[in-house]
């Protein structure tokens, strides 16, 4: 078998042992047994391809044992402790299909329409996957930005204090940086959501049936008969402040469960940021100088760097490993640059 078929045999058996392990943290029944039986499915097609390595000597060796890829590993380690739905967008980055079921509309009283806020919006959340992306990030900042001023600092022979004190100072002006930023950008979604809300409740006060048509038309382009669709839109606009909800939802585009509060958003940035920014100080932190902590915030680092590799190849679909070392490099690269220019401009000034 080509290395083609030997991929995609491995392919099929990594996902069939995934489908079981979201299978296992599934609480809903049926939910458990539809991810059971595309575990089934991908089995027989890693059998198909087993089937094809035998008439390749060298296949069939490549194919006699499945070992879960370190970054199926994580994802397995993940589910252990949150639902697969908050996992979404890490199980969609490795390709299970059937995560629409996380995503479609709940089906009520013989149709799939919603009837009630709460289904509305319960297919819209996904806070976990958001919230542990957005920590990655903010962490991979930090790390990055303060190892390079912290070499930077250290490249031009400056004493550990003042390298040091560089670092503090990076550090509180990148997290009050990310945590303003945040601050801003989501109190600006908020803004244009009240705005926007503000304009749809005017038009609902002001023609309450051309706005139930424009909700049934939508629902009709769903594949809704137009007769139930209008059904479904008098009853939901029965209600005006759930009106509101279900037309900015459905017309606008607009999730306010999605848009969280500004000073927790800027509060999370702050501490993703800081977290990642205070790594390579550690060494200076616990009374170690000159090379010796030099060294050390490199060490330190390079292994944090590691680590957010591996977080971020749940969110890119790439390999554990390769991610891990190309954060390596491109964080290493970085402060290596940084302390050669440091260095560079402390033998031209000293």
């Amino acid at each position: 078998m080509t290395p083609a078929g030997v991929d995609s045999w491995y392919h099929e058996k990594e996902s069939a042992w995934l489908y079981r392990q979201v299978a296992a943290a599934e609480a809903d029944p049926a939910k458990s047994a539809l991810f059971l039986k595309l575990a089934a499915a991908a089995e027989e097609q890693a059998a198909k391809w087993q089937l094809a390595a035998q008439r390749d000597t060298a296949g069939a060796a490549a194919t006699r044992l499945f070992v879960p890829s370190l970054r199926a590993r994580i994802v397995a380690r993940l589910l252990s402790r949150f639902d697969p739905r908050s996992l979404r967008p890490i199980l969609a980055a490795m390709k299970l299909r059937g995560l629409s079921i996380y995503s479609a509309p709940l089906a009520v009283a013989g149709h799939a329409m919603p009837t009630s806020l709460a289904q509305v919006g319960a297919r819209h959340r996904s806070a976990l996957g958001g919230g542990l992306r957005a920590a990655v990030f903010g962490v991979n900042d930090g790390l990055v930005s303060n190892v390079s001023l912290v070499l930077g600092v250290a490249g031009a022979g400056a004493a550990s204090g003042y390298v040091l004190t560089a670092g503090l100072a990076g550090l509180l002006a990148g997290a009050l940086s990310m945590a303003a930023g945040e601050y801003v950008s989501v109190r600006s979604q908020r803004e244009m959501y009240e705005y926007q809300i503000a304009l749809e409740r005017e038009e609902l006060a002001e023609y309450p049936d051309e706005e139930a048509e424009e909700l049934a038309l939508i629902y009709q382009a769903r594949g809704v008969a137009i007769e139930q669709a209008r059904e479904v839109s008098q009853a939901l606009l029965a209600n005006p402040q759930a009106a509101l909800d279900v037309l900015a939802r459905e017309e606008l585009g607009l999730n306010p469960d999605d848009l969280g509060s500004p000073w927790q958003a800027a509060f999370s940035s702050f501490v993703a940021f800081a977290l990642g920014a205070a790594v390579p100080l550690a060494p200076f932190l616990c009374g170690f100088t000159g090379a010796h902590a030099t060294v050390g915030a490199v060490a330190i680092t390079l292994l944090a760097l590691f680590g957010v590799g591996l977080g971020l190849s749940l969110f890119t679909g790439r390999d554990a490993l390769h991610s891990a070392l190309r954060m390596v490099l491109i964080g290493g690269g970085a402060g290596a640059v940084s302390f050669l220019v440091g260095h560079a401009v402390g033998v031209a000034l000293g």
